[in-house]
């Protein structure tokens, strides 16, 4: 748990490119609480702790949450791009 922590510390400035907002969302409206993904479905309590912090989980978690509230991946997550990267890369092409 301490090793969590400390990664969830570390992330919490980053720039998140993998958000799961649009997952509570759905969940709200499947009246599916993150105790029923823990207890009825066998998410561990580490997968929904990462989840709670936009931190990246495997496409076979992914998987089983769509199939679990039988939805779309974009109705779990959406991609944000990271501004400062696109920045970067938006500079490299004006110098070539």
């Amino acid at each position: 748990m301490a090793i969590l922590t400390a990664i969830i510390g570390n992330v919490k400035g980053a720039m998140v490119m993998i958000c799961y907002e649009p997952l509570w969302r759905t969940m709200r409206s499947r009246n599916v609480t993150t105790y029923t993904l823990r207890e009825k479905h066998r998410i561990s309590h580490a997968t929904v702790q990462r989840l709670q912090a936009n931190l990246p989980v495997s496409t076979y978690t992914l998987d089983r949450l769509c199939r679990i509230l039988d939805c779309r991946l974009d109705e779990i997550a959406v991609y944000v791009p990271d501004a400062q990267q696109e920045g970067a890369e938006s500079n490299e092409v004006q110098d070539s």
